[in-house]
């Protein structure tokens, strides 16, 4: 049976975010630790709405994220199970937070694409 573990997993360490995550029939899982609070809104610019288009489903195992939607915020805690539908932004989380999530693969990797073309160009800015 697939799976992904600390054994198997990708580790993606972009200084702010330790990303550590691996692909399970068309869902991609990801164990993301917040190093340091960001307001994920200027590396989402180019999307639908400047807004994430991916669903994601999840689990807080640590800490405490906020994400805004157009009519309001919803803040998730260690302990909360969550569904983020396309449209939202990632702007406040706690140093440390940490969390286990599921999203379709395709529409991350299309957000991913836009995400790291935002934060090449920051850096280069």
């Amino acid at each position: 049976m697939p799976k992904v573990s600390s054994e198997n997993a990708q580790v993606d360490d972009h200084g702010v975010v330790l990303d550590r995550h691996g692909e399970l029939d068309g869902y991609t899982v990801n164990v993301v630790e917040f190093r340091q609070d960001m307001d994920q809104t200027p590396m989402l610019k180019g999307l639908p709405d400047d807004r994430c288009q991916c669903p994601h489903w999840g689990y807080v195992l640590k800490g405490k994220l906020t994400f805004r939607f157009v009519d309001h915020d919803e803040v998730f805690e260690a302990g909360d199970a969550f569904y983020l539908p396309p449209g939202h932004v990632g702007v406040q989380n706690e140093p440390g937070s940490e969390v286990v999530q599921f999203s379709p693969t395709k529409e991350l990797k299309e957000t991913s694409e836009v995400i790291m073309k935002n934060v090449q160009e920051m850096q280069r800015g």
